[in-house]
């Protein structure tokens, strides 16, 4: 049996960077192009991306399209045309690229409605395209994206206070099969490189539990991308005898381990409200409280409504409920190193919210971060 390495691809940022360079091309050339090289930055390689078509669309007016190709990911942006519309610069423009995000691009609502456009596209997108122009050149960048709105409402953008359609986010260019068994193998070897350097290491699902872990001023070093391959990856630290973990996490997805749910991914299980049902429940919460969390579209949701209680009531439902929850995290844990492991690891847990705010810390999580801050 042949065991194929799974293909990686590129993250959102690189094609919509590509269309950009297509259409800025277009500007000054009738001649359409096949592809376009793109500086990813990080890492720092260029990648050879098509372009699906090109057009001109009045006089110094371009639109270009490619699509996304994240290699061998459980990716829902998998062919997603991505557009860039691409005109000169008008007279007063200060800037000597303008980015703007147009339709299917989301928009933060912690940041006054701007385009969801994050650092490391905006920072491909000026560099790349400034190359390409002359000093006193000047042009305005639209990303269009089709379908993002529609495949928003697939994602848990909404959660992170981002609606109306999908972020260019990433800290890189290149799109790693995090779903794929294969890259598990990857996670397992940074922990195995990591486990004889630190006596506690920080597990973060996804890039907002990276950024705000380090923003916080952990280091860097410390951190690991663990994907939805929490229990695997837990199961690891046992077995490399590594003495302490800390879960640093969006509760909307830590709360899946308060359930005995470690492979977090939404195709496999859900459970959460479910989950903050029971604890509500457990904690002496109304019956008609417990049926508005269980009835809530999104964990999201459960937190709002508790607050609302606390701020109504001054009760301190939200402490409660969450701190209830995040030392069942670490209990369950604990266990389940233990039970795959036969090892003890001290396991601590962290749950922000949408805003990136901590909304608890368990009692082994706020010591673990006070020795790593």
């Amino acid at each position: 049996m042949t065991n194929l390495k799974p293909r990686s691809g590129y993250t959102l940022p690189v094609f919509a960077c590509a269309a950009a360079l297509a259409a800025l091309h277009g500007l000054r050339e009738s001649q359409p192009l096949e592809a376009v090289s793109v500086d990813l930055i990080e890492p720092p390689e260029t990648a050879t991306i098509p372009i699906e078509q090109m057009a001109e669309l009045r006089k110094g007016m371009v639109l270009a399209v490619t699509r996304s190709d994240p290699g061998d990911n459980l990716d829902l942006t998998r062919n997603t045309p991505i557009w860039a519309l691409v005109e000169w610069g008008e007279s007063e423009q200060t800037e000597q690229v303008r980015l703007r995000g147009g339709e299917g691009i989301g928009r933060q609502l912690n940041a006054g409605g701007k385009a969801a456009i994050y650092a490391y596209a905006e920072r491909l997108l000026q560099e790349n395209l400034k190359r390409q122009l002359t000093p006193g050149e000047k042009i305005q960048v639209t990303i269009i994206l089709p379908q993002g709105r529609q495949l928003a409402e697939r994602t848990s953008n909404a959660a992170f206070g981002v609606v109306e359609g999908l972020s260019l986010l990433g800290t890189t260019g290149i799109s790693q099969p995090l779903s794929a068994p294969s890259q598990l193998d990857a996670f397992r070897e940074e922990l195995h490189q990591k486990a004889s350097r630190f006596d506690c290491l920080v597990f973060c699902v996804g890039e907002n539990g990276l950024d705000l872990a380090q923003q916080l001023g952990i280091d860097a070093q410390r951190l690991i991308k663990t994907a939805n391959w929490l229990g695997p990856m837990l199961v690891e630290a046992g077995l490399h005898q590594i003495p302490a973990i800390l879960l640093f996490g969006y509760h909307g997805k830590l709360v899946k381990l308060a359930g005995g749910i470690f492979h977090t991914h939404h195709h496999l299980a859900d459970g959460r409200l479910e989950i903050l049902t029971a604890h509500c429940a457990n904690l002496g919460l109304p019956l008609s409280v417990l049926q508005e969390v269980f009835a809530s579209p999104t964990a999201e949701a459960v937190l709002k409504n508790l607050r609302q209680l606390d701020a109504m009531n001054g009760s301190k439902w939200v402490e409660r409920v969450y701190g209830a929850i995040a030392s069942a995290i670490d209990a369950r844990s604990q266990d389940y190193i233990r039970k795959h492991s036969e090892r003890e690891v001290c396991v601590g847990s962290v749950l922000f919210d949408r805003d990136r705010q901590i909304i608890v810390a368990s009692k082994i999580g706020a010591t673990l971060l006070s020795q790593l801050c």
